[in-house]
């Protein structure tokens, strides 16, 4: 079978050059189809919102007051729109990096209707720290963050104390910060970073069950076929 049109992709992101912040992705060439070309160009004036250094309420993205849940790396988008179809009661706001997985999840948003989906494309530390204000959030996802295997990289890890810090502060009292990982190292670092934090309460002793909402992807599911392990941690804000 042929595969579907693609082009090569060559668009820089928006990030100051000046910064000299470790960050946790590494900013890559990809291939961008013509799907998810046509689905930048119509949809992402409606549903992309321009990364700004100024915090301002999340309610305002939407048009109504909702709980909002902010998820960092959505990937190609699959988790994201399936949560968000199951809760159009809460507003999401999605922070992803690469141009083809918001192209892709824009058209997840347009096959099924989402209107409570809200995409960023940009740094999600920057974003945390300049666009969400204080204890506005109802919960944070961070599924399968790249998991820097390599001793030597492992500094570039998204889950560090400083980081938990600022997404907690972001978090109101009773909220949600909900890590899963495939990395068993990684996720005992998760464990250990989070605990750490005085602000932050374990729901389970240790990992966690995996809440019914976050739906098993098909990496996922082929990584248990082999035996591959998943975690899950989900701390409530105090």
């Amino acid at each position: 079978m042929n595969e579907p049109p693609s082009r090569d992709l060559g668009r820089t992101l928006p990030y100051d050059p000046t910064e000299r912040r470790i960050r946790s992705f590494v900013t890559r060439m990809g291939r961008l189809s013509d799907g998810q070309a046509r689905a930048l160009d119509t949809l992402a004036p409606r549903y992309c919102l321009p990364y700004e250094k100024s915090a301002t309420d999340p309610n305002r993205f939407f048009g109504r007051t909702a709980p909002t849940i902010l998820e960092i790396g959505t990937g190609m988008g699959e988790t994201t729109a399936h949560i968000a179809g199951l809760m159009p009661d809460k507003n999401f706001i999605g922070v992803e990096v690469h141009i083809p997985g918001i192209g892709s999840l824009l058209k997840l948003i347009d096959e099924h209707g989402l209107q409570n989906l809200r995409l960023i494309q940009h740094d999600a530390v920057e974003v945390v720290t300049h666009m969400i204000p204080p204890a506005s959030l109802a919960g944070v996802h961070v599924f399968f963050p790249d998991p820097w295997h390599k001793a030597r990289h492992q500094k570039r890890r998204l889950i560090q104390a400083a980081f938990v810090q600022l997404l907690a502060s972001r978090i109101a009292v009773g909220g949600y910060l909900h890590c899963a990982t495939d990395w068993e190292d990684y996720a005992e670092q998760m464990l250990s970073v989070l605990s750490s934090e005085p602000s932050l309460i374990n729901t389970a002793e240790g990992y966690a069950e995996r809440p019914s909402y976050r739906p098993v992807t098909k990496f996922e599911r082929r990584g248990l076929r082999l035996g591959h392990g998943v975690w899950d941690l989900v701390f409530r804000r105090r």
